[in-house]
Protein backbone atom coordinates (compact mmCIF):
# COMPACT_ATOMS: atom_id res chain seq x y z
CA UNK A 1 0.00 0.00 0.00
CA UNK A 2 1.32 3.05 -1.25
CA UNK A 3 0.60 6.86 -0.54
CA UNK A 4 -0.33 8.43 -3.83
CA UNK A 5 1.33 12.60 -3.28
CA UNK A 6 0.69 15.23 -5.66
CA UNK A 7 4.12 14.22 -7.27
CA UNK A 8 2.62 11.29 -8.61
CA UNK A 9 -0.56 12.91 -10.11
CA UNK A 10 -0.76 14.89 -12.83
CA UNK A 11 -2.03 18.42 -12.27
CA UNK A 12 -1.72 19.94 -15.32
CA UNK A 13 -4.97 22.09 -16.91
CA UNK A 14 -6.50 20.67 -13.90
CA UNK A 15 -8.55 22.44 -11.13
CA UNK A 16 -7.13 21.52 -7.96
CA UNK A 17 -10.22 20.94 -4.88
CA UNK A 18 -7.83 20.50 -1.57
CA UNK A 19 -8.81 20.14 1.91
CA UNK A 20 -6.17 22.18 4.03
CA UNK A 21 -6.04 22.22 8.05
CA UNK A 22 -6.94 26.24 8.45
CA UNK A 23 -8.32 25.98 11.85
CA UNK A 24 -6.19 29.35 13.20
CA UNK A 25 -7.00 31.24 16.34
CA UNK A 26 -8.38 34.36 15.56
CA UNK A 27 -8.85 37.31 17.72
CA UNK A 28 -11.34 40.64 16.77
CA UNK A 29 -11.15 39.16 13.08
CA UNK A 30 -7.44 39.07 12.64
CA UNK A 31 -5.26 36.01 12.68
CA UNK A 32 -2.92 35.48 15.65
CA UNK A 33 -0.75 32.23 14.42
CA UNK A 34 -0.56 31.77 10.45
CA UNK A 35 1.80 28.48 11.58
CA UNK A 36 -0.90 26.24 9.75
CA UNK A 37 -1.45 28.34 6.78
CA UNK A 38 2.51 28.42 6.47
CA UNK A 39 2.88 24.67 6.56
CA UNK A 40 0.80 24.25 3.55
CA UNK A 41 2.24 26.42 1.33
CA UNK A 42 4.88 24.11 0.03
CA UNK A 43 1.83 22.22 -1.22
CA UNK A 44 -0.01 24.76 -2.27
CA UNK A 45 3.25 26.50 -4.29
CA UNK A 46 3.79 23.17 -5.89
CA UNK A 47 -0.15 22.88 -7.12
CA UNK A 48 -0.16 26.46 -8.62
CA UNK A 49 3.55 25.81 -10.22
CA UNK A 50 2.02 23.34 -12.63
CA UNK A 51 1.02 24.10 -15.87
CA UNK A 52 -2.43 25.74 -15.89
CA UNK A 53 -3.30 24.86 -12.96
CA UNK A 54 -6.58 26.72 -10.92
CA UNK A 55 -7.23 26.38 -6.89
CA UNK A 56 -10.05 26.04 -4.77
CA UNK A 57 -9.18 26.01 -1.08
CA UNK A 58 -11.54 24.13 1.62
CA UNK A 59 -11.24 24.10 5.45
CA UNK A 60 -12.88 24.28 8.50
CA UNK A 61 -12.93 26.72 11.39
CA UNK A 62 -13.53 26.32 15.12
CA UNK A 63 -17.05 24.11 15.81
CA UNK A 64 -20.13 26.29 14.41
CA UNK A 65 -22.11 22.53 14.96
CA UNK A 66 -23.90 22.51 11.68
CA UNK A 67 -24.60 26.69 11.47
CA UNK A 68 -23.43 29.54 9.75
CA UNK A 69 -22.33 31.88 12.49
CA UNK A 70 -20.24 35.07 11.44
CA UNK A 71 -17.51 34.58 14.13
CA UNK A 72 -16.88 31.43 12.30
CA UNK A 73 -16.25 32.77 8.66
CA UNK A 74 -12.89 32.92 7.21
CA UNK A 75 -12.56 36.08 5.11
CA UNK A 76 -10.01 37.14 7.59
CA UNK A 77 -8.16 33.98 7.13
CA UNK A 78 -8.36 34.28 3.17
CA UNK A 79 -7.31 37.45 4.12
CA UNK A 80 -4.58 36.53 5.42
CA UNK A 81 -3.77 33.35 3.17
CA UNK A 82 -3.66 36.14 0.39
CA UNK A 83 -0.60 37.83 1.79
CA UNK A 84 1.41 34.84 2.83
CA UNK A 85 0.78 33.57 -1.35
CA UNK A 86 1.15 36.79 -2.65
CA UNK A 87 -1.74 36.44 -4.74
CA UNK A 88 -4.91 37.29 -4.26
CA UNK A 89 -7.60 34.60 -3.01
CA UNK A 90 -11.05 34.92 -3.95
CA UNK A 91 -13.65 34.05 -0.70
CA UNK A 92 -16.40 32.14 -2.12
CA UNK A 93 -19.46 32.90 0.58
CA UNK A 94 -20.61 29.09 0.94
CA UNK A 95 -18.68 26.18 0.64
CA UNK A 96 -21.45 24.69 -1.86
CA UNK A 97 -24.22 25.56 -4.25
CA UNK A 98 -24.58 27.07 -7.71
CA UNK A 99 -23.12 30.23 -6.74
CA UNK A 100 -19.97 29.21 -5.27
CA UNK A 101 -20.00 26.25 -8.48
CA UNK A 102 -19.94 29.01 -10.81
CA UNK A 103 -16.91 31.06 -9.22
CA UNK A 104 -15.37 27.95 -8.96
CA UNK A 105 -15.66 26.76 -12.70
CA UNK A 106 -14.42 30.36 -14.35
CA UNK A 107 -10.75 29.96 -12.62
CA UNK A 108 -8.44 30.91 -14.98
CA UNK A 109 -4.72 29.09 -14.34
CA UNK A 110 -3.16 30.47 -10.76
CA UNK A 111 -6.29 31.68 -9.42
CA UNK A 112 -7.31 30.25 -6.12
CA UNK A 113 -10.35 30.46 -4.11
CA UNK A 114 -11.74 29.90 -0.77
CA UNK A 115 -15.01 28.22 0.00
CA UNK A 116 -16.69 28.85 3.05
CA UNK A 117 -16.24 27.01 6.07
CA UNK A 118 -17.37 23.68 5.61
CA UNK A 119 -18.31 22.70 8.85
CA UNK A 120 -21.24 25.29 8.07
CA UNK A 121 -22.88 22.13 7.86
CA UNK A 122 -23.24 19.01 9.58
CA UNK A 123 -23.41 17.18 6.51
CA UNK A 124 -19.31 17.57 7.01
CA UNK A 125 -18.84 16.01 10.21
CA UNK A 126 -21.49 13.34 9.62
CA UNK A 127 -19.53 12.33 6.16
CA UNK A 128 -23.00 12.65 3.88
CA UNK A 129 -22.22 11.01 0.38
CA UNK A 130 -24.48 13.60 -0.64
CA UNK A 131 -22.50 16.31 0.78
CA UNK A 132 -19.07 15.11 -0.70
CA UNK A 133 -20.65 14.59 -3.99
CA UNK A 134 -21.43 18.39 -3.65
CA UNK A 135 -17.97 19.19 -2.57
CA UNK A 136 -16.51 17.59 -5.14
CA UNK A 137 -17.95 19.28 -8.10
CA UNK A 138 -15.36 22.37 -7.31
CA UNK A 139 -12.53 20.53 -8.57
CA UNK A 140 -10.94 17.86 -11.01
CA UNK A 141 -8.73 16.27 -8.73
CA UNK A 142 -8.73 16.25 -5.06
CA UNK A 143 -5.51 17.07 -2.46
CA UNK A 144 -5.46 16.50 1.27
CA UNK A 145 -3.06 18.39 3.21
CA UNK A 146 -5.20 18.01 6.72
CA UNK A 147 -2.83 15.77 9.23
CA UNK A 148 -4.39 18.04 11.67
CA UNK A 149 -7.84 16.00 10.72
CA UNK A 150 -6.78 13.02 8.86
CA UNK A 151 -8.25 10.66 11.93
CA UNK A 152 -12.05 11.94 11.10
CA UNK A 153 -13.86 10.28 8.41
CA UNK A 154 -15.69 13.78 7.00
CA UNK A 155 -17.03 14.85 3.75
CA UNK A 156 -14.13 16.88 3.26
CA UNK A 157 -11.63 14.35 4.26
CA UNK A 158 -12.71 11.56 3.36
CA UNK A 159 -16.32 11.51 1.09
CA UNK A 160 -14.59 13.78 -1.23
CA UNK A 161 -11.93 10.81 -2.14
CA UNK A 162 -14.42 8.23 -3.45
CA UNK A 163 -15.34 10.94 -6.29
CA UNK A 164 -12.38 12.53 -7.27
CA UNK A 165 -8.81 11.11 -8.01
CA UNK A 166 -7.26 11.86 -4.78
CA UNK A 167 -3.60 12.51 -3.67
CA UNK A 168 -1.56 13.77 -0.55
CA UNK A 169 0.08 17.10 -0.03
CA UNK A 170 3.13 17.08 0.95
CA UNK A 171 2.66 17.50 4.73
CA UNK A 172 0.42 14.51 5.38
CA UNK A 173 3.23 12.47 2.75
CA UNK A 174 5.84 13.70 5.61
CA UNK A 175 3.86 12.87 8.43
CA UNK A 176 3.21 9.26 7.48
CA UNK A 177 6.82 9.16 6.47
CA UNK A 178 7.76 9.91 9.64
CA UNK A 179 5.66 8.00 11.88
CA UNK A 180 5.19 5.12 9.51
CA UNK A 181 8.71 4.64 9.91
CA UNK A 182 8.86 5.05 13.82
CA UNK A 183 6.00 2.58 13.85
CA UNK A 184 7.59 -0.08 11.32
CA UNK A 185 11.10 0.08 11.48
CA UNK A 186 12.93 2.42 13.75
CA UNK A 187 16.47 2.43 13.85
CA UNK A 188 17.50 1.55 17.12
CA UNK A 189 18.19 2.43 19.96
CA UNK A 190 14.37 4.05 19.97
CA UNK A 191 13.23 5.83 22.63
CA UNK A 192 9.72 7.50 23.37
CA UNK A 193 9.04 10.03 26.04
CA UNK A 194 5.45 10.14 26.97
CA UNK A 195 4.10 12.41 28.99
CA UNK A 196 0.87 14.42 29.96
CA UNK A 197 -2.10 14.26 32.57
CA UNK A 198 -3.94 10.87 31.76
CA UNK A 199 -3.11 7.15 31.69
CA UNK A 200 -6.47 6.99 30.21
CA UNK A 201 -5.51 9.38 27.09
CA UNK A 202 -2.02 7.76 26.35
CA UNK A 203 -2.35 3.99 27.14
CA UNK A 204 -3.13 3.28 23.64
CA UNK A 205 0.19 4.79 22.73
CA UNK A 206 2.15 2.67 25.29
CA UNK A 207 0.76 -0.40 24.52
CA UNK A 208 1.49 0.36 20.39
CA UNK A 209 4.76 1.43 21.20
CA UNK A 210 5.74 -1.22 23.25
CA UNK A 211 6.22 -3.42 20.01
CA UNK A 212 9.32 -1.41 18.65
CA UNK A 213 10.80 1.02 21.87
CA UNK A 214 13.70 -0.11 23.85
CA UNK A 215 12.79 2.64 26.64
CA UNK A 216 9.99 4.20 27.24
CA UNK A 217 10.56 7.34 29.41
CA UNK A 218 6.70 8.06 31.58
CA UNK A 219 6.32 11.65 32.89
CA UNK A 220 3.60 14.13 33.70
CA UNK A 221 0.80 13.38 35.97
CA UNK A 222 0.36 9.98 34.58
CA UNK A 223 3.31 8.72 35.75
CA UNK A 224 2.04 8.96 39.45
CA UNK A 225 -0.87 6.48 38.56
CA UNK A 226 2.29 4.11 37.99
CA UNK A 227 4.09 4.99 40.47
CA UNK A 228 1.21 4.14 42.60
CA UNK A 229 0.70 0.61 41.27
CA UNK A 230 3.96 -0.25 42.26
CA UNK A 231 3.41 0.83 45.95
CA UNK A 232 4.80 4.01 45.86
CA UNK A 233 3.40 7.02 47.80
CA UNK A 234 2.21 9.75 45.97
CA UNK A 235 0.80 12.42 48.02
CA UNK A 236 -2.04 14.27 46.87
CA UNK A 237 -0.68 13.69 42.96
CA UNK A 238 -3.07 13.09 40.17
CA UNK A 239 -4.07 9.11 40.68
CA UNK A 240 -6.40 7.51 37.87
CA UNK A 241 -8.17 4.53 40.30
CA UNK A 242 -9.80 2.96 37.56
CA UNK A 243 -6.83 2.70 35.50
CA UNK A 244 -4.77 1.14 38.40
CA UNK A 245 -5.16 -2.57 37.05
CA UNK A 246 -4.31 -1.18 33.20
CA UNK A 247 -1.13 0.32 34.37
CA UNK A 248 -0.31 -2.61 36.33
CA UNK A 249 -0.55 -4.62 32.99
CA UNK A 250 1.06 -2.59 31.11
CA UNK A 251 4.26 -2.53 33.28
CA UNK A 252 4.15 -6.37 33.38
CA UNK A 253 3.66 -6.62 29.19
CA UNK A 254 6.94 -4.13 29.32
CA UNK A 255 8.42 -6.29 31.82
CA UNK A 256 8.04 -9.64 29.60
CA UNK A 257 9.07 -7.80 26.48
CA UNK A 258 12.39 -6.50 28.30
CA UNK A 259 11.32 -2.75 27.74
CA UNK A 260 13.02 -0.45 30.10
CA UNK A 261 10.24 1.41 31.37
CA UNK A 262 11.88 5.01 33.36
CA UNK A 263 9.40 6.83 35.84
CA UNK A 264 10.13 9.96 37.89
CA UNK A 265 12.84 9.38 40.63
CA UNK A 266 12.22 12.52 42.13
CA UNK A 267 9.83 15.35 41.96
CA UNK A 268 9.06 19.19 41.91
CA UNK A 269 6.10 18.99 44.26
CA UNK A 270 3.86 21.59 45.79
CA UNK A 271 0.96 21.99 48.41
CA UNK A 272 -2.11 23.56 46.07
CA UNK A 273 -1.84 23.15 42.33
CA UNK A 274 -1.52 27.16 41.18
CA UNK A 275 0.15 29.75 39.64
CA UNK A 276 1.53 30.93 42.89
CA UNK A 277 2.32 27.55 44.42
CA UNK A 278 5.78 27.26 46.24
CA UNK A 279 7.79 24.68 44.86
CA UNK A 280 9.24 21.78 46.85
CA UNK A 281 11.78 19.78 46.04
CA UNK A 282 11.49 15.89 46.64
CA UNK A 283 14.79 14.26 46.18
CA UNK A 284 12.99 10.83 46.48
CA UNK A 285 10.52 8.73 44.81
CA UNK A 286 7.82 8.76 47.14
CA UNK A 287 6.14 11.90 47.50
CA UNK A 288 5.03 13.25 51.38
CA UNK A 289 1.53 13.90 51.94
CA UNK A 290 -0.04 17.18 51.29
CA UNK A 291 2.11 17.64 48.21
CA UNK A 292 1.33 17.73 44.94
CA UNK A 293 3.61 16.12 42.16
CA UNK A 294 4.17 18.98 39.12
CA UNK A 295 7.76 18.33 37.77
CA UNK A 296 10.19 15.85 37.40
CA UNK A 297 13.47 16.65 39.17
CA UNK A 298 17.31 16.68 38.45
CA UNK A 299 17.79 12.72 39.33
CA UNK A 300 15.11 11.86 36.84
CA UNK A 301 16.50 14.36 34.40
CA UNK A 302 19.48 12.57 34.33
CA UNK A 303 18.53 9.04 34.21
CA UNK A 304 16.79 10.49 30.47
CA UNK A 305 19.87 12.35 29.64
CA UNK A 306 21.75 9.10 29.95
CA UNK A 307 18.97 6.72 28.08
CA UNK A 308 18.45 9.62 25.20
CA UNK A 309 22.29 10.41 24.42
CA UNK A 310 22.54 7.54 22.66
CA UNK A 311 19.22 6.91 21.02
CA UNK A 312 19.32 6.50 17.34
CA UNK A 313 15.24 7.45 17.22
CA UNK A 314 12.80 9.54 19.46
CA UNK A 315 8.99 10.30 19.65
CA UNK A 316 8.20 12.77 22.13
CA UNK A 317 4.54 12.99 23.05
CA UNK A 318 3.40 15.41 26.36
CA UNK A 319 5.02 17.34 28.85
CA UNK A 320 6.81 16.10 31.85
CA UNK A 321 5.08 18.58 33.81
CA UNK A 322 3.38 21.93 34.23
CA UNK A 323 4.97 23.24 31.69
CA UNK A 324 2.31 26.53 31.43
CA UNK A 325 3.63 27.32 35.23
CA UNK A 326 7.33 28.74 34.63
CA UNK A 327 7.95 27.38 37.94
CA UNK A 328 6.90 23.78 36.79
CA UNK A 329 8.52 24.28 33.72
CA UNK A 330 11.99 23.08 33.91
CA UNK A 331 11.40 19.34 33.30
CA UNK A 332 9.81 19.41 30.17
CA UNK A 333 11.68 22.22 28.66
CA UNK A 334 15.22 20.70 29.71
CA UNK A 335 13.80 17.14 27.86
CA UNK A 336 12.80 19.31 24.64
CA UNK A 337 16.41 20.51 24.72
CA UNK A 338 17.98 16.94 25.32
CA UNK A 339 16.10 15.98 22.53
CA UNK A 340 16.88 18.76 20.06
CA UNK A 341 20.19 18.35 20.54
CA UNK A 342 19.96 14.51 19.72
CA UNK A 343 21.70 13.68 16.98
CA UNK A 344 19.08 11.22 15.71
CA UNK A 345 15.71 11.08 14.08
CA UNK A 346 13.48 13.03 16.42
CA UNK A 347 9.68 13.59 15.95
CA UNK A 348 7.33 15.29 18.33
CA UNK A 349 3.98 14.66 18.20
CA UNK A 350 0.64 16.30 20.03
CA UNK A 351 -0.27 19.02 20.94
CA UNK A 352 1.64 20.14 24.32
CA UNK A 353 4.47 19.00 23.42
CA UNK A 354 4.48 20.75 20.11
CA UNK A 355 3.46 24.12 21.97
CA UNK A 356 6.32 23.21 24.43
CA UNK A 357 8.77 23.11 21.48
CA UNK A 358 7.39 26.35 19.85
CA UNK A 359 7.42 27.94 23.26
CA UNK A 360 10.99 27.31 23.89
CA UNK A 361 12.50 27.98 20.51
CA UNK A 362 13.66 24.40 19.58
CA UNK A 363 10.81 23.50 16.65
CA UNK A 364 13.60 24.40 14.10
CA UNK A 365 16.37 21.43 15.58
CA UNK A 366 13.54 18.74 15.84
CA UNK A 367 13.47 16.76 12.72
CA UNK A 368 9.66 16.47 12.22
CA UNK A 369 7.12 18.11 14.69
CA UNK A 370 3.46 17.05 13.49
CA UNK A 371 1.11 19.36 13.02
CA UNK A 372 -1.88 17.06 14.49
CA UNK A 373 -2.57 16.76 17.84
CA UNK A 374 -5.39 13.60 17.75
CA UNK A 375 -4.34 12.88 14.25
CA UNK A 376 -0.74 12.32 15.81
CA UNK A 377 -1.39 10.29 18.50
CA UNK A 378 -4.13 7.69 16.78
CA UNK A 379 -1.50 7.28 14.28
CA UNK A 380 1.09 6.30 16.82
CA UNK A 381 -1.90 4.11 18.58
CA UNK A 382 -1.66 2.25 15.16
CA UNK A 383 -4.99 3.17 14.42
CA UNK A 384 -6.02 3.41 10.66
CA UNK A 385 -7.19 7.25 9.74
CA UNK A 386 -9.39 7.43 7.45
CA UNK A 387 -8.61 10.86 5.25
CA UNK A 388 -5.01 8.88 4.57
CA UNK A 389 -6.30 5.66 3.85
CA UNK A 390 -8.56 7.33 1.41
CA UNK A 391 -5.39 8.41 -0.03
CA UNK A 392 -3.61 5.04 -0.47
CA UNK A 393 -3.62 3.01 -4.51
Amino acid sequence: MGLRTIKDIDLSNKRVLMRVDFNVPLKEGVVTDATRIEMALPSITYILEQTGTSLVVMTHLGRPKGEKKAEFSLAPVAEKFSQMLGRKVKMASDCIGAETEQMASVLKPGEVLMLENVRYYKEETDNDPEFAKKLSRMGDVYVNDAFGTAHRAHASTEGVAKHLPSAAGFLIAKEVAFFGKLLTHPEKPFIAVIGGAKVSSKIGVLESLLQQCDTIVIGGAMAYTFLKVQGRSIGNSLFEEEYRATADDFLAKAKKRGVNILLPLDHLAASEFSESAEPVAVDAVDIPDGLIGLDIGPKTLKAIQEVLKHAKSIVWNGPMGVFEIEQFAKGTLQVAEMIATCSGTTVVGGGDSVAAVNKFGFADRIDHVSTGGGASLEFLEGKVLPGIAALES
